[in-house]
């Protein structure tokens, strides 16, 4: 039993580096397989085997899956927030210290799901009813201080908010597969290559500093971890809430955060978020993760169960940051020596494709209209947080 279990250890992580890897492959695809060859798998493993091999691949996915978001600006459901500073600091030359600041953030999420996990298996049900009822003024709140704390022009940021509401509602209710990935893939992904290939913005030099030297004061840290427990727990039980809207509310509870903080608080709270899951299955039946559902569909999880999890999820992250550190500084070297402009273009290509392939013309439509919205969002000069209306706006209206 030990031998298959670290077998489905290592076999998940390399899925997981597979997934993370390629733009426009997700770890849900892997599962519906896995599910799809559960009943001749469970012949001859136990379930907890299986389960196993979906939680390291997560955990592996969910580190390695900024590489191409950072580098590449091809966004994941999960991540598509870390484009926006990611790219910056890849355009300053530190595109490898913002990978770091969200493995930071990752292995963060690890230790705080092992520390509270007793505490959100004896709470979570308790406060799962009166959180649903207080939800909608949660969101409320969010969203009005994503619009006042706009700089440059509310109005514009409301209009773009508003629009970019009313198509999360739109494509949310479209009869798609996967209807995330183009809407993602448009408003963070593609209009941003599109834009850095109108700009024949050129990538300087890569800088690799030393781990010891990417550091964090105090002070940050505690920011992040605050705003990431406070936003975490809300997210990861409730319909229409995910990792995404978890970092807007929390870098909205704790004030304007700078680029690292951004990315250590997005890499805490997919980790949270994903953990949270397992435990809220167990807790509350309930499933807030393409991976948690397929679980749910394998097998009952016991308490014993949850704790074996929880520490795979410790041994798969920690082995999944250093890959991703050695992943990070190939691609480091690599990407001053290619031509950006056609790198976006294929990456734009492979994107376009993959989205066909999972939604079809319905998906490539949805992408030409979420990409002029990222467009028109740069181009006005607006925060592209404000794009967050697709998943805010469709998240109150359940709650109304």
């Amino acid at each position: 039993m030990l031998i298959e279990i670290c077998l489905a250890l290592l076999i998940g992580i390399l899925a997981g580096i597979i997934t993370g890897i390629t733009p426009g492959i997700h770890i849900n695809l892997v599962a519906a397989i896995t599910l799809s060859l559960s009943a001749a798998l469970l012949l001859h493993f136990q379930p907890i085997v299986i389960v196993i091999f979906l939680v390291s691949m997560s955990i592996s996915h969910t580190f390695v899956d900024y590489i191409p978001s950072i580098f590449l600006g091809a966004p994941d459901e999960d991540n598509f927030l870390s484009i926006l500073p990611g790219h910056e600091m890849l355009i300053q030359g530190k595109a490898h210290s913002a990978l770091v600041y969200t493995l930071y953030g990752s292995l963060m999420g690890l230790v705080l799901i092992l520390v509270l996990s007793p505490l959100f298996l004896n709470y979570l049900p308790k406060i799962y009813l009166y959180a649903q009822r207080i939800m909608f003024l949660i969101l409320l709140t969010t969203i009005f201080s994503l619009i006042y704390f706009e700089k440059k022009n509310r109005l514009l940021a409301s209009i773009i908010f508003l629009f970019s509401g009313f198509l999360g509602l739109s494509v949310l209710n479209m009869n798609l597969n996967d209807s995330l990935l183009p809407l993602f893939t448009g408003l963070f992904g593609i209009s941003s290559l599109i834009t850095s290939i109108k700009k024949k913005q050129n990538i300087p030099l890569q800088e690799i500093t030393k781990l010891k030297e990417i550091k964090m004061s105090k002070k940050s840290i505690l920011k992040t971890i605050f705003a990431s427990l406070v936003a975490s727990p809300l997210c990861s039980f409730l319909p229409g809430l995910g990792s995404g809207q978890a970092a807007i509310i929390g870098s909205e509870i704790t004030g304007e955060l700078d680029r690292k903080e951004f990315l250590t608080l997005i890499g805490i709270v997919n980790i949270l978020v994903l953990g949270l899951s397992f435990i809220t299955l167990y807790s509350i039946e309930k499933y807030r993760t393409g991976i948690a559902a397929t679980i749910s569909k394998i097998t009952s999880l016991s308490l014993p169960e949850i704790y074996l999890i929880l520490l795979i999820m410790l041994l798969a992250g920690i082995i999944s940051f250093f890959i991703s550190i050695f992943i990070s500084k190939f691609f480091t070297k690599i990407i001053t020596k290619v031509n950006y402009q056609i790198l976006s273009g294929v990456v734009i290509i492979i994107l376009i494709l993959m989205i066909f392939l999972f939604t079809e013309f319905l998906g490539l439509l949805v992408l030409l209209v979420s990409t002029s919205l990222g467009l028109i969002c740069i181009l006005l000069g607006i925060r592209r947080t404000h794009l967050m209306g697709c998943l805010l706006i469709p998240a109150l209206m359940f709650y109304i």
